[in-house]
């Protein structure tokens, strides 16, 4: 059981009111883990700020990092939110479940980029020469590695978060993967 509650827009900084309002207004509601960080009186601002960097990458590619990173991290509020976002960006079932596995038989650039990307996660950072020969292969860049870099490094801020507070997940739940046929 979660030893954190979800603050409500009264419990927070006047700052992160704003926030929590700018967010009712793009999504429709403030997701728990994001109103989670309003505990404190300055990750909210910061995390989201850094999560709007542009990167090189685009927003599938982006998917397909988050899906293969939070799977590795077992964060099944990520999984769920991910799930649902990636299926927005034109992802199927099949091949959401498929790149949280960190592959995509449908696709060499996207499988090239789950492949790595799980094992970044799998290792502490580290990557066999042959996952990011595939990576270059596949047609990626220098910047893109860095990307991939930070888009990691997003996604693992909010995989840790959900992990350690256990907030109530507000997105439709993620299938199992031992469920699922892939």
């Amino acid at each position: 059981m979660s030893t954190f509650n979800v603050p409500t827009r009264e419990e927070v900084t006047e700052n992160n009111q704003a926030i929590f309002d700018n967010l009712q207004k793009a999504l429709g509601f403030v997701p728990n883990l994001y109103a989670t960080m309003a505990h404190s009186k300055t990750a909210l601002g910061a995390f989201l700020q850094f999560s709007d960097t542009k990167l090189s990458l685009s927003a599938k590619e982006k998917e397909v990092i988050d899906l293969a990173v939070s799977q590795v991290n077992a964060c099944k509020y990520c999984q769920s939110a991910h799930t649902a976002t990636s299926k927005l960006k034109g992802f199927t079932d099949e091949q959401i479940l498929e790149l949280r596995q960190g592959k995509a038989s449908w696709d060499t650039k996207y499988n090239a980029l789950a492949v790595l990307a799980k094992e970044v996660a799998e290792n502490g950072g580290k990557a066999s020469e042959v996952s990011k020969e595939a990576f270059f292969n596949a047609g990626y860049t220098k910047e893109n590695l860095v990307d991939l870099t930070l888009a990691y490094a997003m996604i693992t801020v909010t995989n840790t978060l959900h992990n350690l507070t256990e907030v109530a997940i507000d997105f439709p739940l993620a299938q199992e993967l031992e469920t699922a046929n892939v």
